[in-house]
């Protein structure tokens, strides 16, 4: 006890002491707070503290360790799932801002054909009222100003036979209706992922097929007008096709028949005979017809108006000059106000996208009846339902279709169309 007392009044005094002291004595402190040796050998000891990092070293080996710790993390199940959705979040914006992108074109080249059908006439009367008036003479002598009449009409003519060789080559009445179509078709894939997210768990199958449906859109309804354009007038007429060519399907298992039954089955074998041999080939025929009209009118419009101009130059050289100035300008401004008044391309567009809605009908049909596991189907009753609303039937009504499901019933022999919405 003594000796303890006696260390600690020698303690404090030190530690005074060293607080007196200036800063150049602190090195003498530690051997004045040493402890006396008899403390240190009864079995009193001090923790021994960790040695002290850089801080560097503690950021690289806490890197180090998070990273292994990633690494190392497994995919959960709620992992893959976020990721999924994620990517099917991506898609629907993408679809979303599709939609509004055609929508916008579609309104900008719908204006072109106003514009362009207003001017181009505008032009063409304008130039046939000129050619008239550089004829009239009075006596012997020409009108005052003739020249510059006769000189006007030949320009105005000129210019009317350029521009309708453009619009001719573009057509924007079936530039209009294609995207018109390519607006419906985006919003409606939309509707589809908008389904899967809220009322279904999204899988790999999901992405993928949404995926393919949007390169397949993109591909039939290109958006740029020059290079990428559609063929205005294609060699052979095929309906339309925006849809991938091979789709894959859920799985079902435990679903028995799965809706399906010989009659539902002979039913849609009759359907689709009447499409085939009815109602696609009907819009392809009469595509084919409108096409034809149309390649006649594109020719027929700027030849006219060139035939105008040639005339306006003989005005005044030839009595015919001003016959065929005035009638040529009045003919071709008919014949533009027929084609892209009457928009013969959009008609040509509107039959081949009939063509081809009956066509993935067609093919939906046809892949379900081909696959020869139920389970594989769409569910019997919703694809009977699906079908009759898109053909706008009743189920009484498509049930009626059954009797053309013999591979030899002729063309002659069905006297109905299966669609009875157009």
């Amino acid at each position: 006890m003594a000796t303890l007392r006696t260390s600690n009044l020698f303690s404090s005094s030190s530690a005074a002491a060293i607080i007196r002291k200036p800063a150049a004595y602190c090195r003498k402190s530690h051997a004045i707070l040493q402890l006396p040796s008899n403390i240190r050998s009864n079995g009193i000891s001090f923790p021994t503290l960790p040695r002290r990092l850089p801080e560097d070293d503690l950021i690289q080996r806490g890197e180090k360790t998070a990273t292994k710790q990633i690494q190392l993390l497994p995919k959960t199940p709620q992992s893959q799932d976020r990721l999924l959705l994620s990517k099917l979040y991506a898609i629907a914006d993408t679809v979303a801002d599709r939609a509004e992108m055609h929508a916008i074109i579609g309104a900008q080249r719908n204006n072109w054909n106003h514009l362009f059908l207003h001017s181009i006439n505008s032009m063409t009367l304008a130039a046939s009222l000129m050619a008239g008036v550089s004829s009239i003479t009075l006596g012997d002598a020409s009108a005052p100003h003739a020249l510059a009449f006769k000189l006007s009409s030949m320009l105005l003519f000129t210019a009317a036979a350029g521009m309708m060789l453009i619009v001719n080559k573009i057509q924007p009445s079936q530039l209009a209706e294609e995207q018109r179509n390519a607006t419906r078709l985006w919003k409606q894939l939309g509707r589809e992922i908008d389904h899967i997210l809220g009322h279904q768990t999204p899988t790999e199958l999901d992405v993928k097929n949404a995926m393919e449906k949007v390169i397949a859109l993109e591909k039939a309804y290109p958006l740029p007008l020059l290079p990428g354009m559609l063929e205005k007038f294609p060699e052979t007429v095929e309906s339309t096709c925006w849809w991938p060519r091979m789709q894959h399907k859920k799985q079902v298992k435990g679903m028995g028949s799965n809706g399906w039954s010989k009659e539902l089955e002979e039913e849609m074998k009759g359907v689709l005979n009447v499409l085939k041999e009815k109602d696609e080939e009907q819009y392809v025929r009469l595509g084919k017809l409108v096409l034809n009209i149309n390649k006649t009118l594109a020719v027929s419009g700027p030849l006219l108006a060139g035939l105008a101009a040639i005339g306006t130059g003989f005005i005044g050289s030839s009595a015919h000059g001003p016959l065929v100035a005035i009638i040529g300008g009045v003919l071709a401004a008919a014949v533009n106000s027929l084609e892209h008044g009457g928009q013969i391309g959009m008609v040509f567009e509107l039959f081949r996208n009939c063509g081809g809605f009956y066509r993935q009908l067609e093919e939906e049909i046809e892949g379900n009846l081909e696959e020869r596991e139920v389970g594989k189907r769409e569910n019997g009753e919703l694809f009977q339902m699906k079908v009759a609303l898109k053909l706008g039937r009743s189920l009484s009504e498509l049930k009626k279709l059954a009797s053309y499901a013999s591979p030899s019933c002729r063309q002659e022999e069905i006297k109905e169309f299966a669609g009875k919405l157009f």
